[in-house]
């Protein structure tokens, strides 16, 4: 890989993942420097009381980290929006910091993006090759109904997932609204995009802390949801009528 591709953001929403964060940050500067990429990794930090921001902070002369720390707790949403915000990459990365997501696939769906296949990268679980451990019975069924309620906006399968890349050009003139924690799936709707490749993962239960799904956080995606749906609704409606 050429030293003069885009640079790589790769945005991280934090709160409570101190002991993950190590270990993170050195797989993906690991498989980033496989193909020598320029890159940073933007930890947005909603003041975690374990010292996350602190942690991340420290690691700063290891790795090229920048840490935002939000002295209010403001949710994933809008930390990623953040970090989408003070992003210098031409190419956006959003991924969760509890080892989730493997950072491994992440070289292979930069050069999806950069040699024009897609313009946005989906990290999936519902296609050949992805998957997911040894979930929690009741996370299979919430996954399962959030999948399938998502189907309604757009055919991309994995529509929950909190893994993607996208070329920041997708999103200009874009506004987006942390009302979930879902923004891929807000970036898919209101971009517009239809260059989606889904890349196939296996999510991996976290290994350290504690899961951030929450009743409340169901709640907001479902209302996420039904807030897109009126929003491509009014799209429709406005494209119709340009066009009469």
């Amino acid at each position: 890989m050429l030293s003069f591709n885009p640079m790589l953001s790769v945005i991280i929403p934090t709160f409570n993942e101190k002991g993950n964060l190590a270990p993170l940050c050195e797989r993906i500067d690991s498989a980033l420097k496989t193909i020598n990429l320029p890159h940073e990794i933007i930890i947005v930090d909603d003041n975690s009381p374990d010292g996350t921001a602190e942690t991340a902070q420290s690691m700063a002369n290891t790795y090229p980290i920048k840490t935002i720390k939000r002295l209010d707790k403001r949710g994933l949403g809008s930390a990623i929006i953040d970090g989408i915000t003070s992003a210098q990459g031409k190419i956006i990365c959003v991924m969760d910091a509890d080892l989730s997501h493997p950072p491994e696939a992440i070289p292979e769906m930069y050069k999806i993006i950069t040699s024009g296949k897609a313009q946005m990268v989906i990290g999936s679980r519902y296609v050949k090759g992805g998957g997911t451990s040894e979930w929690i019975w009741y996370r299979k069924i919430i996954g399962l109904i959030a999948k399938a309620c998502g189907s309604f906006l757009t055919p991309v399968k994995d529509v929950t997932s909190g893994f993607f890349m996208f070329d920041k050009k997708i999103i200009e003139g874009v506004k987006l609204e942390p009302r979930s924690w879902k923004i891929g799936l807000e970036i898919i709707v209101k971009s517009g995009v239809t260059e989606v490749i889904e890349y196939p993962i296996v999510f991996i239960e976290r290994e350290s802390g504690q899961s951030k799904m929450e009743l409340k956080e169901a709640i907001a995606y479902l209302l996420h949801l039904a807030y897109l749906v009126i929003h491509k609704m009014k799209q429709a409606i406005g494209n119709r009528e340009q066009n009469t």
